[in-house]
């Protein structure tokens, strides 16, 4: 998945709030998605990125023991005021070459460890508010959580098979989905998807 500088429901343990030792486990492409700002019609393609919270376990439910996840939403831009390149610019401890804003993978970050700052939203639900680069005296514990990556540019159909259903049906409003199936996308969402609004 090349980006560059283009000019569900349910009561969950969140995670706690605090810098934490974390890796990407997650990088989901769910497309072309059409909004509007201040009465301005605009459109964003749009990545997932999850991470997983390698020194915090959770205790209850069905999953407790395994580490806490936490996901954003960000346009697949690295465009000078992009907030993904502001995430990658922080988490790599560099700035971008020229080279690498004409095409970046983003899936070479699959598996990097980082640190991630979580804090809190309006719904008190656990929100990335930062995401820096590992200090070399900290140690980030080995991946547990299966490593997901889904992009229209590679599709795979087994990887967009076992996303859940609230994701499948974020994907299925984009214009690249409309592309591939023949069909009209499904409605928009008639605001721009928050942080809060992942639907896992």
């Amino acid at each position: 998945m090349l980006v560059s500088d283009n000019g569900g429901g349910g009561t969950f343990e969140q995670a706690p709030e605090g810098a934490h030792a974390a890796r990407c486990i997650g990088l989901i492409d769910i497309g072309t998605h059409h909004g509007e700002y201040e009465g301005v019609p605009n459109k964003r393609r749009q990545v997932i990125v999850r991470w997983e919270l390698g020194d915090e376990l959770m205790t209850t439910g069905e999953f407790a023991g395994k580490p806490f996840t936490v996901s954003e939403f960000y346009t697949l831009s690295l465009g000078e005021k992009a907030k993904l390149r502001q995430v990658l610019t922080s988490w790599r401890g560099r700035p971008f070459t020229e080279d690498e804003l004409r095409g970046f993978d983003v899936k070479t970050v699959l598996g990097a460890p980082c640190m991630v700052q979580v804090g809190r939203n309006a719904k008190d639900k656990a929100k990335v508010l930062a995401v820096m680069s590992k200090p070399k005296s900290t140690t980030v514990p080995p991946q547990v959580n299966e490593s997901v990556y889904f992009s229209f540019d590679e599709f795979d159909k087994d990887v967009f098979d076992s996303l859940s259903d609230g994701i499948k049906g974020l994907i299925q409003k984009s214009d690249e989905w409309a592309a591939r199936s023949g069909a009209p996308a499904a409605a928009a969402p008639e605001a721009p998807m928050q942080d809060d609004d992942i639907p896992f």
